[in-house]
């Protein structure tokens, strides 16, 4: 049973419910020794407080698109089948061009909460080794005769962690925003990508390549990116493509643009971060090494040194103390091509909730069609 669908909030509501009534109903009517009563009475008050617990687990995990199912919360899922050594370019030496199309099978989404018009696939990636499923929505213009020789520029959106793939669709409600926004033309028709990024157990990938242990970057900016060009109308190069993300998902948006500007026009960090040390589960932040490498600021400086500022723009929100300051650190060593904009939170607008990023959702996607195009 899904941990985010209706039937499991309704049997734990009905737990709670029996767990309420029957100690009402029995109390006085356990008999036995008094040692056999005190056990029965506890055990019910226990039960009590279990049915409890979980349910407000539910609400706030249905709320927030946390965990997704069974698998993600106890770490027993394996989305790796191999992660070898793929290089700088993450490619591990293939071409692209060379491969044939994976054509995927598409389904409705699996949880009505995120809303019409959500397609699901399971998708394994040909370069990173990764396995997990893919969410898709389509524009209201993707279907029109009027569009029908039309690409269409793309944005992945990437959650926190811990975070569901769905969870732009569910807790952020982007898709339910945006198509009134796109059918008046007051946004521009973008077709939204949300992957899986919960991939290893207990541990936050950063987004980064690890031979040994992951291949993330490569399954969202190669496997993952070049799926949707096989089987949709979206643009295949770099000025039609971008990221959105919040939280852990910021850091991986940001990140990945300013690495593979040869893959991304732009990218959304909100609420965000530069050092990967600052989420204590990430694989990135526990070696010196990978944390220096998935730095943000580090990839921008080696870009500016180098003499090749990346052509990537940035749009970085957060409060003070939570993305801000980073958002002015990247901003500080932007060179033309590269852009970022920064925009400050108020502390009082609702913390580190979706909530907060919610609102921000008509905002970065009239900011994103002006930095991409089909």
């Amino acid at each position: 049973m899904s941990l985010t669908g209706t039937p499991f909030f309704l049997t734990a509501l009905l737990l709670l419910i029996v767990a309420v009534v029957l100690p009402l109903g029995v109390w006085g009517r356990i008999s036995g020794p008094p040692a056999v009563r005190v056990l029965a009475r506890l055990l019910m008050l226990l039960f009590a407080q279990a049915t409890a617990i979980t349910v407000v687990f539910v609400l706030v995990n249905n709320a927030n698109n946390l965990y997704d199912n069974w698998g993600d919360l106890l770490g027993t899922d394996n989305h790796v089948q191999a992660a070898k050594d793929l290089g700088p370019d993450g490619m591990g030496g293939q071409k692209l061009k060379n491969e044939p199309k994976q054509i995927q099978q598409f389904r409705p989404a699996d949880d009505p909460r995120v809303g019409p018009g959500v397609k699901m696939t399971d998708l394994t990636g040909r370069i990173s080794g990764v396995s997990g499923e893919v969410y898709v929505w389509l524009p209201p213009q993707y279907d029109d005769p009027a569009y029908q020789h039309k690409k269409f520029p793309v944005v992945e959106v990437l959650p926190g962690y811990p975070g569901s793939a769905k969870a732009w669709f569910g807790a952020l409600h982007v898709g339910e925003q945006l198509r009134p926004l796109m059918q008046r033309g007051e946004i521009k028709p973008f077709i939204l990508v949300a992957p899986r990024t919960t991939i290893l157990t207990g541990a936050d990938t950063g987004c980064a390549n690890i031979p040994g242990k992951v291949n993330a970057d490569s399954w969202l900016s190669v496997d993952v990116r070049q799926m949707v060009i096989d089987n949709f109308r979206a643009g295949d190069k770099a000025h039609s493509w971008s990221l959105a993300g919040y939280s852990a998902g910021a850091h991986c948006a940001a990140k990945l643009a300013l690495a593979h500007p040869d893959r991304y026009r732009a990218a959304v960090a909100m609420s965000g971060y530069n050092d990967p040390k600052l989420e204590p589960d990430s694989l990135a932040g526990k070696d010196p090494k990978l944390r220096a490498a998935n730095n943000p600021l580090n990839i921008l400086k080696a870009a500016n040194a180098a003499g090749h500022p990346p052509r990537t723009a940035l749009f970085v929100s957060g409060a003070a103390g939570d993305g801000y300051q980073a958002g002015i650190g990247l901003k500080q060593l932007a060179k033309r091509p590269t852009t970022v904009t920064v925009q400050l939170i108020p502390m009082n607008a609702g913390g580190h909730t979706t909530a907060v990023w919610r609102t921000q959702v008509p905002e970065i996607f009239r900011w994103l069609g002006k930095e991409v195009r089909a």
